[in-house]
């Protein structure tokens, strides 16, 4: 394994838990989070050269880790065939991650798949603790614009929990 494989590697095994939130927050069955986590994986590795620093890698992990999302929900062929069979070795990035944790978000999680890709994204950023302004860098609209669109995307939320009478 190169030092370039090593440093990814480590890097990714670091921030897994934005990768597994996403693929929760984006797929209801586990073996569609399965294969999203492996396409934003996969899609990670091939934008990781152009990986400049500039920003943390926790950031610049979020926009691809969503903009893939929405890609492979968007997606009528959902499963990705990855032709390179050396990246099977990022599975075990998956296997260590604890589920337990997840089990006690699930009735958020199916709130939060009632919203619109769009929706979800702000959810994220905001359950991320990312400020008005970092979410209007990562989506390209202004601050004011955030906060208009993260008060509907969170009053839709509560609107589907309160409706499904769901206790967090």
């Amino acid at each position: 394994m190169t030092s370039v494989e090593q440093e990814f590697l480590a890097k990714i095994g670091k921030h897994k838990g934005i990768i597994f939130k996403i693929s929760k927050m984006y797929m209801d069955e586990k073996d569609d989070r399965d294969d999203l986590f492996q396409e934003i994986t996969y899609q990670v590795w091939k934008a990781y050269p152009g990986f400049r620093g500039q920003s943390e890698f926790s950031t610049w992990l979020y926009r691809i880790a969503l903009n893939t999302a929405i890609v492979f929900l968007k997606s009528e062929k959902k499963r990705s065939f990855i032709a390179n069979e050396d990246f099977s070795n990022y599975k075990i990035i998956q296997d260590e991650y604890d589920h337990e944790k997840e089990d006690k978000l699930d009735k958020m999680y199916k709130a939060i798949h009632q919203l619109n890709p769009i929706d979800k994204a702000f959810i994220f950023y905001y359950l991320e603790d990312f400020s008005g302004k970092e979410i209007a860098e990562q989506m390209g609209i202004s601050e004011g614009n955030v906060r208009v669109k993260m008060n509907r995307a969170k009053n839709k939320l509560k609107e589907f929990l309160l409706s499904s009478n769901t206790n967090l």
